[in-house]
């Protein structure tokens, strides 16, 4: 049975981004304005409580969250947490996540490569660890058929991407970069135009004819498709096995290093919940949809999260290769120095979780905490 949830409305997140990278890291910024927060406390009914009163944990009311909105809807992750709480906050923009859990206000986040890799960079090496994997895939270029027909086509074309520095604007750029055309990252400017535009903004933007296509996660993708995109490229094909990393979950590490039995706890909740999303998708699907409009107050659309939901892939590995190769691209661009991302995971509680369920273990592709 899902845990009984209450519902309380805090103060708005501070919708600044986090400040910019002087030498270290240059215009890395991921999302748009936070949204106010909400705080769910689940406590599972005779649970014993961890070592910490409430866990807070941060996400966004996204597809590519689905472990978050499928585990929290159903009570799986709540479950596992016992007399611990379960407070959650939702998120819009990564920069305000991460500055939440810098600042205490969340303790655990389910939050992209971009922002985890700002973040870490940003504090030395000091404030977060990735434990674990999410989510894969869930990324498109939709075009507007009539005027593209060909990836050539985009040549000269507007094609928006949702922020500058951001995982898509990243991997567009990275894409433009090996078809041989010049951008110049921080403008735009170049062979293909690079439209920096909220992904709740995107859709009307193609519909006005003021971009041409979009290179955009889901189920913004599915959106433009909606209205008329074709789906030119999946990003998911550009990457070996079609696997590449949309979905962390990090942690602070003080909150790691005072409560590894509640961090523990809320992975067996995690890893718990993918294997009953893969196992039933349909279900998970509509409980996913059921959570987004709790979250913010309308569902998708049939024709939206039906082909969105099957490109979105669940997965426990962290995909750490791809997290790597996706700052070389971001340094590459210009939009980054080279980082040194040597201890951003610890994955050392979320193999012993695998482990003790029978499932394989993950990598870190060195970037483990030695």
């Amino acid at each position: 049975m899902p845990a009984t949830r209450t519902s309380l409305r805090r103060g708005a997140v501070a919708a600044a981004a986090l400040p910019l990278l002087i030498g270290a890291l240059a215009s890395c910024g991921y999302g748009s304005e936070a949204k106010n927060d909400d705080t769910k406390a689940n406590v599972a009914a005779g649970g014993k409580k961890l070592s910490a009163d409430t866990v807070k944990v941060g996400y966004f009311p996204n597809l590519t969250h689905a472990t978050a909105l499928v585990g929290i809807q159903e009570g799986l992750i709540a479950k596992e947490l016992g007399g611990t709480k379960l407070a959650t906050q939702t998120f819009n923009a990564g920069p305000s996540e991460i500055e939440a859990l810098s600042g205490g206000s969340i303790d655990i986040g389910f939050i992209g490569p971009s922002p985890s890799i700002n973040g870490y960079v940003k504090s030395k090496g000091q404030n977060l660890r990735i434990i674990s994997g999410s989510a894969s895939g869930g990324v498109k270029l939709v075009v507007n058929p009539a005027k593209i027909k060909t990836l050539d086509d985009l040549k000269g074309k507007k094609i928006a991407t949702p922020q500058k520095g951001n995982t898509q604007d990243v991997a567009f750029l990275n894409w433009i970069s090996e078809k041989g055309w010049k951008v110049d990252a921080e403008s735009g400017k170049g062979d293909v135009s690079v439209v920096r535009t909220e992904n709740k903004v995107t859709p009307d933007a193609y519909k006005s004819g003021s971009v041409d296509g979009a290179w955009v996660p889901e189920p913004t993708a599915s959106k433009l498709v909606s209205e008329g995109g074709k789906v030119l490229l999946d990003e998911s094909t550009l990457w070996p096995d079609k696997k590449f990393v949309i979905t962390n979950i990090i942690v602070s590490q003080s909150f790691l290093k005072e409560h590894p039995d509640v961090v523990e706890a809320f992975l067996r909740g995690t890893v718990k919940t993918n294997e009953w999303i893969n196992a039933n998708p349909d279900k998970a699907k509509a409980s996913a949809n059921a959570a987004l409009k709790e979250e913010t107050g309308k569902e998708l659309a049939a024709k939206v999260i039906d082909p969105a939901w099957p490109s979105i892939q669940i997965t426990n590995d962290p995909l750490a290769a791809t997290l790597d190769a996706q700052a070389q691209h971001a340094v590459k661009a210009g939009l980054l120095e080279k980082p040194d991302l040597a201890g951003v995971y610890d994955l050392t509680l979320l193999n012993k979780v695998l482990k003790a369920a029978g499932q394989p273990e993950v990598a870190d592709a060195g970037l483990g905490v030695k």
